[in-house]
């Protein structure tokens, strides 16, 4: 069996899940309990702001970025707060989304 063939069948079996860190003021991606990613964020005045979101390289190419911040705006959404999308990737996440377009 080769490395490759490995991979592909850890790469199945992986799991993936966001979670807040509200001490690090962040959601989180994590894949297999490593965290691959995170989107900070900042509240206020009901108003929960998104400057800056990364998914680390090793990771990349797998749709994570949009998984996780998918998730944080649907929490955002439940927590009754609007969203002001500083970061690019949750700007073009809300126009390509129109569900999460009605937070911003």
């Amino acid at each position: 069996m080769s490395a490759a063939g490995n991979e592909a069948g850890n790469e199945a079996a992986e799991n993936v899940r966001v979670q807040r860190n509200a001490a690090a003021g962040r959601f989180e991606i994590l894949v297999d309990d490593v965290v691959a990613g995170y989107a900070d964020y900042g509240d206020s005045g009901g108003v929960r702001t998104f400057p800056h979101t990364v998914v680390a390289e090793e990771f990349g190419g797998r749709g994570l970025a949009g998984q996780m911040v998918g998730e944080a705006l649907r929490i955002t959404s439940e927590e009754g707060l609007r969203v002001r999308p500083a970061c690019s990737f949750v700007e073009r996440y809300v126009e390509k989304n129109p569900g999460s377009a009605e937070l911003a």
